[in-house]
């Protein structure tokens, strides 16, 4: 029996239906990193991925065919360049495959930096209006470039039927290594993105870091030709590891210098519980600054 007495419909829903009720803190300390809470928003960074996804080929003549040319486009020049005008060698390899080996990892890497370094600045009216952990906007940037990785992998596939060359069991460690070119990616765009907030002109300097860091890369020479005695400073420079470790899954190369592994991942692993903890302490001030 009703008392007559009519209730307000929002009284009404909050007794029968209450509202779940979110409490945002600041961090307790210097490596309370928020981890937790881009792991419960985890289906948000699917979102966010698949629409970075769908607005890069939105109104696009070729689609997903950019995809495989940008680096079949790269192998052209860096063959006609280094290998036929500068005689760069290539460890036995075909030139135009040892350099398409490298191009894959190195495109990815490039296009998820570039990515992720401006992805906070870009989200600017979506940080102002609704929380939800901000590591999750460059996490989307990075991730988001291995679609264009996979088909581009295909092209690498048939390049390497073409050329007959069959890769050993090593291939197995190839998710490591592409994990490792993600993980520098990351590192790095968190720091970027973080400055580029407070800092516009930051984003044009990621072109110029980009371009350098090429050619600081074994993509278009081996290893083989630094200096000895260069070859430990060489190794901060974790893409030397990556190219090197697709070149030995892939193509069967000798076992790459697993010292140098070593190094360039402890070099990720500083890099980026650094960008985290830089990170989240500057994500209290970007609704205010951006």
């Amino acid at each position: 029996m009703s008392d007559g007495i009519a209730k307000p419909a929002g009284e009404y829903l909050s007794t029968q239906h209450p509202m779940p009720t979110v409490v945002i803190q600041p961090g307790k300390g210097l490596w309370d990193l928020g981890l937790d809470a881009v792991w419960e928003y985890r289906e948000l960074l699917y979102f966010f991925v698949w629409r970075d996804i769908k607005v890069r080929y939105k109104q696009t003549a070729l689609g997903v065919t950019w995809a495989i040319l940008q680096p079949l486009m790269m192998m052209g020049i860096f063959t006609v360049v280094f290998s036929r005008f500068a005689g760069i060698p290539s460890d036995g390899v075909p030139y135009p495959l040892f350099a398409l080996v490298a191009l894959l990892p190195w495109t990815c890497f490039a296009e998820a930096l570039s990515r992720g370094s401006v992805s906070v600045a870009s989200e600017a009216q979506l940080i102002r209006k609704i929380y939800f952990p901000r590591l999750l906007i460059p996490m989307a940037g990075v991730v988001a470039p291995l679609v264009d990785f996979a088909l581009a992998f295909l092209l690498l596939v048939g390049m390497m039927i073409w050329y007959g060359v069959v890769p050993t069991v090593s291939v197995l460690a190839l998710p490591g290594f592409l994990l490792l070119a993600l993980a520098t990616s990351l590192a790095v765009s968190l720091w970027l993105s973080a400055l580029n907030v407070k800092y516009r002109d930051v984003k044009h300097t990621i072109p110029f870091l980009v371009q350098i860091w090429l050619y600081a890369s074994p993509v278009a020479y081996p290893v083989s030709l630094v200096p000895e005695q260069w070859r430990t400073l060489y190794s901060l420079n974790p893409m030397a590891g990556v190219v090197e470790g697709f070149r030995w899954a892939l193509l069967g190369k000798e076992s790459p210098d697993f010292m140098v592994m070593a190094i360039s991942s402890a070099v990720v692993v500083i890099l980026l519980l650094g960008g985290l903890v830089y990170f989240r302490h500057m994500e209290r001030t970007f609704a205010d600054v951006i």
